[in-house]
């Protein structure tokens, strides 16, 4: 999620720098101090955004790899940061944030657009984030830097149930089995998102033990796939859901028949749900997901920069989170 806040003139920060492991701490610290001040602003004065599973932070920088951009203020703290993502050409930022004293004098424009500038030197032919909706201020931010609103992305969850044997999954296999479905989930992507590449966070996914990939064939083709992270999001919290990253199906069906092996995955990874963001073009997906006992638990409000609008699948279901 990005947020915004702005106020009084602050000392000159300096950047962008590389995020590296070392500091995920103070970067920890920051984000948890920024998102709580954002929602104590929007009225939620007993909201504490706790700090994030390291390793999902690991997981984010290593993936953005160059886009993974700090600032740091004369003291040498950090002071403000944007992760930049792109997955092929697909490019969104988030999270990004500006420390509560160094607001103001224009730093959060800046980090966006640096931001803007990394995806577009990549490739990117989509660039986007997610804002939270009642957020006003986010969104006429936002909009004065080139974005527009599309449409929203509402997390719903099912509950862990079925068994917890599902065959297809990218962690049983390996070597040329393994090459070849992270090569059939490449494809499948390139197919249904055109631009679009997933095959990083599949193979970071597994690298660092935060998941797995749900593989659904159809007469022995891929006709979907969904990238899985089970290990907690929040610091020092027990696992409680199995979130799904990425989701590509070749047609409706294909989406249909994967929901009862997620299910499955989530018993097996020891969760008691599985989480899903569904973006709101998806509509027949949706209404599959309610049928089925989804439940309604979070929205944001994607946005996407002009010129640079997200890829709409034609054919088949193609989910992408655009947070960590």
């Amino acid at each position: 999620m990005a947020i915004r806040v702005e106020h009084a003139m602050p000392a000159p920060l300096t950047g962008p720098e590389p995020i590296r492991t070392s500091d995920i701490e103070a970067l920890n610290a920051l984000f948890s101090n920024a998102f709580t001040e954002r929602y104590r602003r929007d009225g939620l004065v007993g909201v504490r955004v706790p700090p994030l599973n390291p390793v999902i932070w690991q997981y984010a920088i290593q993936g953005a790899g160059p886009g993974a951009m700090l600032w740091r203020d004369a003291t040498g703290a950090i002071a403000a940061f944007n992760i930049a993502h792109a997955s092929g050409a697909e490019g969104w930022m988030g999270p990004l944030a500006v420390r509560d004293d160094c607001q103001g004098g224009g730093w959060g424009k800046r980090i966006v657009r640096a931001g803007i500038e990394h995806l577009r030197a990549t490739g990117c032919r989509t660039i986007g984030l997610e804002t939270m909706p009642r957020t006003v201020d986010n969104i006429g931010f936002y909009s004065g830097l080139g974005f527009i609103p599309g449409h929203l992305t509402v997390t719903l969850t099912l509950d862990a149930g079925g068994s917890p044997a599902v065959p297809g999954l990218l962690s049983l296999l390996n070597g040329a089995a393994r090459v070849d479905a992270l090569a059939a989930c490449a494809a499948l992507t390139a197919a249904v998102v055109p631009g679009a590449d997933y095959t990083r966070e599949i193979r970071l996914t597994h690298d660092l033990s935060l998941g797995d990939t749900l593989l659904h064939y159809r007469s022995q083709e891929l006709a979907g796939f969904a990238l899985c992270h089970a290990a907690p999001l929040v610091e020092a919290r027990a696992r409680d859901e199995l979130r799904v990253l990425k989701l590509v199906a070749a047609d409706h069906d294909a989406f249909e028949a994967m929901l009862p092996g997620l299910s499955g995955l989530a018993r097996r990874s020891a969760t008691t749900r599985v989480a899903l963001r569904m973006q709101g073009e998806h509509r027949n997906a949706y209404a599959a997901v309610m049928r089925q006992g989804g439940r309604v638990r979070w929205t944001d409000l994607r946005m996407t920069l002009d010129g640079y609008p997200q890829v709409i699948a034609a054919k088949g279901v193609a989910m992408t989170n655009w947070e960590i």
